[in-house]
């Protein structure tokens, strides 16, 4: 049997649907499956138009000698794999992750506002029943109807078959997969880790796209409170994207340059071993569809204090394997992450639950779900 595997990014790209597509083109040829992957990236150079068309002709011709075509995305690969499978009369699978008409809308929506204003933000439910320029409406409908035609939606969470379903897909159509994630071995202990890496006092880390649903304004706006019962506390934030200048700009605002520290992007084992020397990590997010990010710091074993939105229940229980508040809510977010630092929360109970639910999102369950559905 062969697969073709379509996907808007593969290594050395980084994000989500290269790390997936990889897995699956490492994975499957060891179960019989012979795999493909047609990568975007491998065309993005080209002309907006040219790139697209060329990659369409491109999977017109990889479709015809594959069994199955799985697409790791509804807009820039789906609409393309969607109008191929037409034209040859076959049928794909699709895999959705995100909605991305959503996060063009959030991010053209955080411009017209300033930083810290929480009414830009809008959750992923409202959007879909709310009104949007025509550009925004394309994109929407162009995902929508990839789905539709889609034989299978795959998705990595409850919270994403939801939303997938409001789109118009059948809801037996739709099948959970869920994310998985290689445990990494860190071998020196946190204090050889913070020799290392020069860190010292009490340290809060937080990792993600430096996108506003990720919430860093709002962490940087409470540091003044912990620090009056934490001075020596430092906040480090891992990743990089279009507001890192506003967010820049409000720290220097502050005051903070002392107390807040950007990592920039940086590679896996490195952000693991930050996750290993910190106390505590904080993801202030209104967005995760599953989060990666959550189930490798719960694998490493450091107290979390994230969201109650989108996926992250299906993998914290409030108070068993992290604690969760309620989105940008500064009060709840602060006092979480006190209670925490004080110990006044068990995080050796905390740490012990993470890492065993950790264990339950393994490589091996993963493919075997995927597998059923391919073949």
């Amino acid at each position: 049997m062969k697969i073709l595997i379509a996907t808007p990014l593969y290594p050395p790209d980084e994000g989500g649907p290269a790390t997936y597509s990889k897995i699956l083109n490492d994975e499957l040829p060891k179960h019989g499956i012979g795999t493909r992957v047609f990568s975007f990236g491998e065309v993005r150079h080209l002309p907006t138009g040219i790139s697209h068309a060329y990659y369409f002709f491109k999977l017109l011709k990889g479709m015809k000698e594959a069994d199955v075509t799985l697409s790791l995305d509804p807009l820039g690969v789906g609409l393309p794999v969607c109008l191929a499978a037409f034209f040859l009369r076959k049928q794909f699978i699709l895999r959705v992750a995100g909605d991305r008409a959503w996060e063009t809308y959030q991010m053209q929506n955080a411009k017209c506002k300033s930083q810290n204003d929480n009414s830009k933000f809008v959750s992923l439910e409202e959007f879909q029943k709310r009104a949007v320029g025509p550009m925004i409406l394309l994109r929407k409908k162009i995902q929508s109807s990839v789905a539709k035609r889609a034989a299978r939606v795959i998705v990595p969470s409850e919270y994403l078959k939801k939303i997938i379903i409001l789109w118009g897909v059948p809801r037996e159509n739709i099948s959970v997969i869920y994310n998985s994630f290689d445990p990494v071995h860190i071998p020196e202990d946190k204090k050889e880790i913070r020799s290392l890496f020069g860190i010292e006092g009490t340290v809060i880390l937080s990792a993600g796209r430096l996108v506003p649903w990720k919430g860093f304004a709002a962490l940087i706006d409470i540091m003044p409170d912990i620090l009056k019962e934490f001075p020596d506390a430092k906040l480090y934030i891992a990743g990089d994207g279009p507001d890192r200048g506003a967010l820049r700009l409000q720290i220097a605002n502050c005051k903070l340059q002392t107390h807040i520290v950007f990592l920039g992007a940086l590679p896996r084992e490195t952000l693991l071993r930050y996750t290993k020397a910190a106390d505590l990590f904080a993801l202030n997010t209104g967005y995760e569809g599953f989060s990666h990010q959550l189930l490798e710091v719960m694998s490493v074993g450091t107290p979390i204090v994230s969201t109650d939105i989108c996926g992250n229940p299906e993998l914290i229980e409030n108070g068993k394997e992290g604690v969760l508040v309620s989105f940008n809510n500064k009060a709840e977010l602060t006092g979480a992450i006190l209670g925490v630092l004080r110990w006044q929360i068990d995080t050796g109970a905390l740490t012990r639950e993470a890492k065993q639910k950790a264990l339950q999102f393994s490589k091996e369950r993963m493919i075997t779900e995927t597998m059923n559905i391919l073949l």
